[in-house]
């Protein structure tokens, strides 16, 4: 069913209003020319005929995956990732703030959502605002709204451009089936492109081929109950698949004077993938669907959909060269009863290719470009003018590593964007690695990065009822965001059985979000506000024996935000996301007797300043015994240490984290 609105009287009136209310700003909309597009798809087609020209060309051997689950703590430091040079390397070369959540982390926790299991990474701010939303960023600004990470699954980018952020209520998997998790705070815009300014988390499941056989996942708590079921197997000798299904109910959170509030949710979703592989080829095919409501105490429940289908071809070549072409469509449907509508379908296609020239370069280059269309329904007191909206993002990238020296690697790269909003975009970025053994990594790096606008910077419209309700508007002529970053970090290994890592960052930040008045009750989204922030992120793991592993991390920020000369927006930097000064996190890993597991983590989140949010000391924890050959069960307790607290929001009527347990039943067969 279309739940689109078709401009009825009270709309057309929305829109006569907020042409009146902008006209007092004398705002004017710049022209888009259609060359940089064109010219930015022509460079990318012609991009696509040269790599199916050179997919004919010689090619070398596949490596098979590891087995986290068998790793020592030595050799998990070496694991590859890719999210860092869009090419795999071992974790202690990666130049850049990068935490890695193995699979083998994410069984032990006991979470049974993504943003729960993201609060294991050291290097982001992690609050839970209800049953079912979150505020999640890196290195500040955190908010429900939070949009400076970007967060891929499987190379699919789940960012919304409603809001430049992530609907952290929708992005699920099967848990089970999440290989790792590489969460790289600092910019990352070079290779991935606009909104990537203070992070990347890049959720990454594991192929076909390692799901093979059953698997059945149930649980029940005093908050939370689900399951799910899963199934792979080989098709012919060289296509392997899996299908999977899984659903969950979350209880109400509750306010605080102990009463519920009334949010609720549900949510079913099933998927599939496939990967072929021959030769030097490997195709990947994977899809997901699913449907979920939250509840409202007095208008009817918000209802949750959507689907996607994600395609990616990778080809070895010659002398270790390789090609992928990726493509994806999207579709997210979301209803809130009395306030909006939205569906928006997304099409993505992107192509890359990795070479070496001579022995110094290693060169990865590529382009892509999206095409998404957001249809919105508008109420009366919330809209976004105009309802629909067709959104381009054309760009081209290109980095080079070289090696200056055996020990000395320096790296420079750039991104060439196009967007509706503001035109052309560049982000580059330079870092210097030096490795004097195989144990040590000092880097630094210099980056640039921009946050493109979003419908809320530019179409938001609330009419306001002065003087309990402000108006607002977007403002036609609001321009990306932007920031300037110098970083500098040092990895080690000292021993077999120790890590540690440690970055500090210092951040510019122009152009950002601010309120200007037209009137006493209407304001305007502006770029007022600057400012910078500077900050550490640290943590290490010992294993202190066979049976007992421990791992801690610190996070400190600090934010220095300030109004440009002329603006009179009287909410200031409060507005720009709530954040914790220092973060702490110790865990304690350990094997007991006959297949039993025992997890602790505590965690200590400094107070929020604005709003007002005390802060606290917790401890999660799991108990897990494998009693069979292929059956596991285990129990466990979130916020052990208190009946309930505050995570985020405004006191009156935010919502209170309550104490949970979970038992779960974990069958292979």
């Amino acid at each position: 069913m279309n739940i689109i609105n078709r401009r009825p009287p009270a709309i057309r009136k929305l829109e006569l209003n907020k042409r009146a209310f902008m006209a007092n700003k004398k705002i004017t909309v710049p022209c888009r020319p259609l060359v940089i597009p064109l010219m930015a798809l022509a460079i990318w087609l012609a991009f696509i005929f040269v790599c199916a020209a050179a997919a004919a060309a010689d090619s070398a051997e596949s490596i098979a995956p590891a087995d986290l689950s068998r790793m020592s703590l030595e050799e998990l430091t070496n694991i590859e990732i890719s999210s860092v040079s869009k090419r795999a390397e071992p974790l202690i070369d990666a130049a850049a703030s990068v935490y890695v959540i193995s699979r083998e982390d994410i069984r032990r926790y006991g979470a049974t959502s993504i943003p729960e299991i993201l609060r294991l990474a050291p290097n982001l701010q992690v609050a839970k605002v209800d049953s079912s939303q979150y505020a999640i960023s890196a290195r500040g600004f955190n908010s429900t709204t939070a949009n400076k990470l970007l967060v891929l699954i499987d190379g699919r980018s789940v960012y919304t451009p409603l809001y430049s952020g992530v609907f952290w209520d929708v992005q699920d998997t099967m848990i089970e089936d999440i290989e790792r998790i590489e969460v790289v705070s600092g910019p990352g815009g070079t290779l991935w492109g606009v909104n990537a300014v203070n992070g990347v988390i890049n959720i990454i499941t594991k192929s076909a081929g390692d799901t093979k056989g059953g698997l059945l996942s149930a649980g029940a708590g005093n908050y939370e109950h689900g399951g799910g079921v899963r199934y792979g197997g080989q098709a012919g000798e060289n296509i392997a698949y899996r299908v999977y299904a899984k659903g969950f109910e979350r209880d109400n959170t509750f306010n605080p004077k102990g009463g519920n509030i009334d949010d609720s949710w549900r949510k079913g979703q099933l998927g599939f993938r496939l990967d072929w592989g021959k030769n030097n080829d490997t195709l990947m095919l994977q899809g997901d669907a699913y449907e979920g409501s939250i509840d409202q105490k007095i208008l009817d429940d918000k209802s949750l959909s959507g689907a996607h289908l994600l395609a990616r071809w990778d080809k070895t070549l010659a002398a270790g060269s390789a090609v992928q072409i990726q493509a994806y469509f999207d579709q997210t449907r979301r209803i809130y009863p009395g306030t909006f509508g939205e569906v928006l379908n997304t099409y993505d296609i992107t192509a890359q290719h990795r070479f070496s020239l001579g022995r110094s370069h290693d060169i990865v280059w590529g382009g892509g470009y999206r095409y998404a269309r957001d249809d919105v329904s508008n109420s009366d007191v919330l809209a976004f003018l105009p309802g629909q909206r067709d959104l381009a993002l054309a760009n081209v990238f290109a980095q080079d590593t070289v090696t200056l020296t055996e020990q000395l690697k320096l790296t420079l790269g750039a991104r060439l964007s196009y967007n509706n909003y503001t035109d052309l975009e560049v982000q580059p970025n330079i870092r210097l690695a030096w490795k004097p053994n195989e144990q040590v990594l000092l880097w630094s790096a210099i980056s640039h990065a921009v946050r493109t606008p979003s419908r809320l910077d530019s179409d938001f419209f609330i009419p306001g009822n002065p003087p309990f309700i402000l108006a607002l508007a977007g403002g036609l002529d609001f321009q990306s965001e932007k920031l300037t970053a110098f970083e500098l970090g040092y990895r080690m290994q000292p021993t077999p059985k120790s890590a540690f890592s440690i970055s500090a960052f210092y951040n510019i930040y122009d152009e950002l979000r601010s309120l200007e008045p037209v009137s006493a009750s209407s304001f305007v989204i502006a770029n007022m506000m600057e400012g910078d922030t500077y900050g550490l992120e640290l943590w290490g793991s010992y294993a202190v024996s066979d049976w007992w592993q421990l791992k801690a991390g610190y996070t400190y920020l600090r934010k220095h935000l300030r109004l440009k000369p002329g603006s009179n927006d009287p909410f200031g930097a409060p507005l720009a996301g709530n954040d914790p000064q220092n973060q702490f996190s110790a865990r304690s890993i350990m094997n007991l007797w006959h297949n039993v597991d025992l997890d602790l983590v505590l965690r200590t989140v400094d107070s929020l300043p604005a709003p007002a949010v005390p802060g606290y000391v917790t401890m999660d924890g799991r108990l897990g015994w494998k009693f069979l050959k292929n059956t596991e069960l285990s129990l466990s307790g979130f916020n052990l240490l208190d009946n309930r607290h505050p995570e985020f929001g405004n006191a009156p009527g935010r919502s209170e984290i309550d104490r949970t347990f979970y038992v779960k039943v974990l069958w292979n067969f």
